[in-house]
């Protein structure tokens, strides 16, 4: 089995999915919106998001520096690079960065199949374990 460093066990790897895909579908969503440049008299809320931005970033960034090898170094290192291209549509808008949209929800796409896999790796020992439970 893959040696995992963070998603150590099935209920990590559900947290982690479950937060996955309510991004996958905030990113739908905040796709329909128009996002304009960041800039110094851009709204307040604006740079909340940016902000936002830099610090999920930033922690996806040490998550998949931390993670195991595989499987979870690639979903981490896909949520991360979702968030980068959020952050980068935020700060330059959509004029410049509007595949940032596509991107960010391929990417997490992926994440959301990857988390599944590792999801299932977690589930196989309890299964092979239960099965010969009741053969006893």
């Amino acid at each position: 089995m893959a040696r995992f460093v963070i998603l150590t066990s099935r209920k990590r790897a559900i947290i982690a999915l479950v937060h996955t895909v309510f991004f996958l579908l905030l990113a739908v969503l905040t796709g329909l919106a128009v996002v304009r440049p960041l800039h110094r008299g851009a709204p307040p809320s604006a740079w909340i998001i940016a902000t936002i931005y830099v610090i999920v970033s930033g922690v996806l960034l040490v998550l998949t520096v931390l993670s195991g090898r595989g499987s979870e170094r690639f979903y981490f290192g896909l949520c991360t690079g979702a968030a980068v291209f959020g952050l980068l549509r935020q700060l330059l808008g959509d004029e410049q960065m509007h595949v940032a949209v596509y991107i960010r929800v391929l990417m997490l796409a992926c994440a959301v199949l990857i988390g599944f896999m590792i999801l299932n790796r977690h589930s196989r020992p309890m299964a092979a374990s239960a099965e010969a439970g009741q053969e006893q």
